[in-house]
Parts: structure tokens; C-alpha cells; sequence
């Protein structure tokens, strides 16, 4: 028999220190980014955001280590401009976009452990904005570190930009490319996930519905004769698109000029982001939850 014994009961208010609620807003945005890396959990976790990043740093790998080995007459046509190398990681981004997005909100839908979430100083628009923040935050480690591994590591062989200005404005380039896929794939990503509380769906539709959308305004463009702005609106595409313009690629350039304008691909690109998260707001502004 225990000898325990109670003197007294009763409530007590809680002394300690109380942080507010930046400091739950930050606390999710550091706890899902952890989640969404595989950060203390099975090594199972960790499988498919290390295989991305690692897809993803490859192909600038070898061509650094091509620059340092082959001499400068040998390495010049091997090397490509610093705009495709987006199109080499393209594949990589995709497939880290798919598991991110479902793996920052979805489990916490389905488990129950919102209602936790919310019965803290979070709002459900702070809980959001935590949760994007942390994919958006992941998401630069492949939107943005490869290309910038790449642009530092031509720049220390001496293939890199020529001067100080050049390296400055091929940086600023590099820098907002990354960020403006970051924010787009953010944004298309949480929306949809915002649909449903099963990864694995979520998953699909992050892969499925752009690719419904692209095959929709091809079909208005190429054979109903629609403008041919409208290719800005699709959607993996047109992101990657307006990252290729600011180093001047253009897309479905025919010789006379950019066929689809620049102000057109940043219009779509800003309409997607922006879609999906307000889509995601309004759906979590709507979300029954227990507390």
C-alpha cells in the first residue's frame, strides 16, 4: 500500500515565465522544420528529405569538381550557365515538394494534436504562418543551395563571374530565384495540403494538380488558339520559367523576343503563390477543432 498522502488541494496559477506567443510562433517553425528533416526521429524519416537534398547537390558537385580538375580550355563548354543549372535540379525540387508540405501539416490534423497547437497564445493564422515558414525554410535548401554552391565554387577555381560587380549581380540573381521558387512551391504546396489530413494524398495532389493545370492551358493554348500569355499561368513551368528570365533565358523564345513576357510569368507566379495561401488560410479559418 502507498504511503503517499495529499494535505492539500486546490488550483494554482502558473508562476514561470511566460514567452507569448512569438515564442510559440517560433517554437513550431523550429519544431516542424525538424519533423520535415527527419531531426530526431527513425532513420526511416530521414530517408527521403536527405535522398532530395542530396539529388539536388549532385550535379553542382560535379561540375565544381569538373572546374578544379580540367584546365580552363577544357572546362568552358562543360560548364553551364548558371541559369540552367535550375533545370538540372528541377527533378529534385519536385520530389522535395511533394513529401514537404504534407509532412509539415498533415500529421497534425490527423492525430488530434491541433487542438494543442491552439489552446496555447497560437492563433490558427500564427500556427499557419509557423508551419509555411518552415517549408518555405526547407524548401531554400534545395531551391537555393545548389546554385549558390555553384556560384561559390567557380568562383574559387577562377571560373566564376569576371569581377567583383558581375559576382554581385549573378549572386542577387541566384538569391532571388531560390527565394521566389521557395515562396511559390510554399504556397502551391500548403494549399493543397491544407485539403486533407492524409499525407499520402496530399502527396499526390501536390504532383498531380499542377500537372492537370499545365495540360489544361496547353490544350487552350496550342489548340484553341487561346493567347499565348496564358503559358505564364502554368505552374511548375512558369516558376521555373521567370527564374530562367532573370538571367535572361526566355521562355518559348522564337528569335523575335520573349514569346511569353516576363510581367506574365511574374503575374502567374504571384497568383499561384498567393492562391494557395489564402486557400490554406481560408481552410484553416474554417477548421472544426476541438480544443
Amino acid at each position: 500500500m502507498s504511503d503517499a498522502q495529499i494535505f492539500e488541494g486546490g488550483y494554482r496559477r502558473y508562476e514561470g515565465q511566460r514567452l507569448g506567443a512569438a515564442h510559440a510562433t517560433r517554437a513550431v517553425w523550429s519544431h516542424t522544420l525538424r519533423r520535415i528533416l527527419g531531426l530526431g526521429r527513425p532513420a526511416r524519416s530521414k530517408i527521403l528529405p536527405v535522398l532530395s537534398i542530396v539529388i539536388a547537390y549532385v550535379p553542382m558537385v560535379v561540375f565544381v569538381g569538373l572546374a578544379a580538375f580540367l584546365p580552363a580550355n577544357v572546362r568552358e563548354p562543360l560548364l553551364p550557365p548558371y541559369a540552367l543549372t535550375y533545370t538540372f535540379i528541377s527533378a529534385a525540387i519536385l520530389l522535395f515538394v511533394i513529401f514537404v508540405a504534407p509532412e509539415a501539416l498533415c500529421p497534425d490534423r490527423r492525430s488530434g494534436i491541433l487542438s494543442l497547437y491552439l489552446a496555447t497564445p497560437l492563433t490558427r493564422t500564427r500556427y499557419l504562418a509557423a508551419k509555411a515558414a518552415a517549408v518555405a525554410t526547407a524548401l531554400l535548401l534545395v531551391t537555393l543551395g545548389p546554385p549558390l554552391l555553384y556560384l561559390i565554387g567557380l568562383a574559387l577555381q577562377s571560373a566564376g563571374p569576371d569581377g567583383f560587380p558581375s559576382f554581385m549581380a549573378t549572386l542577387g540573381k541566384i538569391v532571388l530565384g531560390g527565394v521566389v521558387l521557395s515562396a511559390f512551391y510554399t504556397g502551391v504546396s500548403v494549399g493543397i495540403a491544407s485539403c486533407t489530413d492524409r499525407r499520402a494524398v496530399a502527396g499526390a495532389a501536390v504532383f498531380f494538380v499542377p500537372q492537370a493545370v499545365n495540360i489544361a492551358l496547353g490544350i487552350s493554348v496550342f489548340a484553341l488558339s487561346a493567347p499565348e500569355w496564358l503559358i505564364a499561368f502554368t505552374m511548375n513551368q512558369g516558376a521555373l520559367a521567370f527564374v530562367l528570365g532573370l538571367f535572361g533565358e526566355g521562355f518559348g523564345d522564337d528569335g523575335t523576343g520573349y514569346v511569353v513576357p516576363m510581367v506574365a510569368l511574374g503575374a502567374g507566379v504571384t497568383l499561384w503563390t498567393v492562391a494557395g495561401g489564402t486557400l490554406a488560410w481560408w481552410r484553416y479559418r474554417r477548421l472544426q477543432v476541438t480544443r
